[in-house]
C-alpha cells in the first residue's frame, strides 16, 4: 500500500518543498518592484507602524482597507497573488479561525441572538457581538500576517538582519538568526543525501512503521551532527578573530 511505502518519501519531499519556497522568495526579493526598491530600514519602520495600527483598530472596514493596501503593495512589487495569498492564509490565519470559533456562541460572548440551532439536543446561539468579535480577530491576524510576509519576501535576508542591527537588536540575536537561515539549506541537503543513501540500501518500498523508525533515528543523528557543526564553526570563528562582533 502507498501509505506503507511512501512515509520517508513524503517526509523528504516536504522538507525539499520548504527549500524551494525559500529560494522562490529570494527570487521575489531580487525583482524590480516597488517594495524591493525601498530602503530596508525605512520599510521595516513603515511596516511596524502598520502592524501597530492594526493591533489598535477596532473597525473591520478600516482593517479591510489596510489589507487592501497590502494586496496593492504585493501587486506593485510584482508578487504573484496566488503565491502571496497561499502564504498569508495558511497556518496562522486558519489557526486563528479555530481560536475565534468559540467566541461566536452566546456561552462565550453574550449578546443579541443572530442564529439559533440545535445539535444533539443542545441549543446553540451565535450572537451578533460574537460574530463581529471573531471576524475582527481573524481580519486583524490576516492583515498583520500579510504585512509580515510582504516584508520577508521583498527583502533579502541579510538586508533584513542588517536593518535589525540599526534598530539596536542585540548582535548575538541577529547573528544567530543569520546562521540559522544559512544552515537550513545545508541541513536540507544532508537530509536529501541521507534519504538517497537509505533508498539505495533498502529500496523504495518498506513498511510504514519501519519508515517512521528510520526517520526518527535520522532526526536524532541530524541533531547530533548539527550540534557538532555548531561547535566547529564557533571554534573556526574564534581562530579568525571573532570577539562578539562580525
Amino acid at each position: 500500500m502507498a501509505k506503507n511505502n511512501n512515509f520517508i518519501e513524503r517526509s523528504i519531499m516536504g522538507v525539499l518543498s520548504f527549500l524551494k519556497e525559500s529560494a522562490f522568495s529570494d527570487e521575489y526579493a531580487l525583482k524590480k518592484g516597488f517594495l524591493q526598491s525601498v530602503d530596508s530600514r525605512f520599510k521595516i519602520g513603515i511596516f511596524l507602524f502598520f502592524i501597530i495600527q492594526i493591533l489598535f483598530v477596532k473597525d473591520i472596514v478600516i482593517l479591510l482597507g489596510i489589507y487592501a493596501i497590502s494586496i496593492l503593495l504585493a501587486c506593485f512589487s510584482r508578487i504573484n497573488l496566488g503565491f502571496f495569498l497561499k502564504r498569508t492564509w495558511v497556518f496562522i490565519p486558519l489557526f486563528a479561525l479555530f481560536i475565534a470559533f468559540p467566541a461566536l456562541f452566546s456561552i462565550v460572548t453574550p449578546g443579541e441572538a443572530l442564529i439559533v440551532f440545535k445539535i444533539l439536543g443542545f441549543k446553540l446561539i451565535i450572537t451578533r457581538q460574537g460574530l463581529y468579535g471573531a471576524a475582527l480577530f481573524i481580519t486583524r491576524v490576516v492583515t498583520s500576517v500579510s504585512f509580515v510576509v510582504l516584508l520577508s519576501i521583498t527583502t533579502r535576508h541579510f538586508e533584513l538582519l542588517r536593518a535589525l542591527r540599526i534598530f539596536k537588536i542585540p548582535q548575538v540575536f541577529v547573528m544567530t538568526l543569520g546562521m540559522c537561515y544559512r544552515y537550513i539549506f545545508l541541513f536540507v541537503e544532508i537530509v536529501e543525501h541521507t534519504y538517497l543513501a537509505i533508498k539505495s540500501r533498502v529500496g523504495a518500498k518498506m513498511h510504514y512503521k519501519k519508515g517512521q523508525h528510520i526517520v526518527a533515528w535520522n532526526i536524532a543523528y541530524l541533531w547530533t551532527r548539527s550540534y557538532q557543526l555548531n561547535e566547529d564553526v564557533y571554534k573556526a570563528m574564534l581562530s579568525r578573530g571573532y570577539r562578539g562582533e562580525l
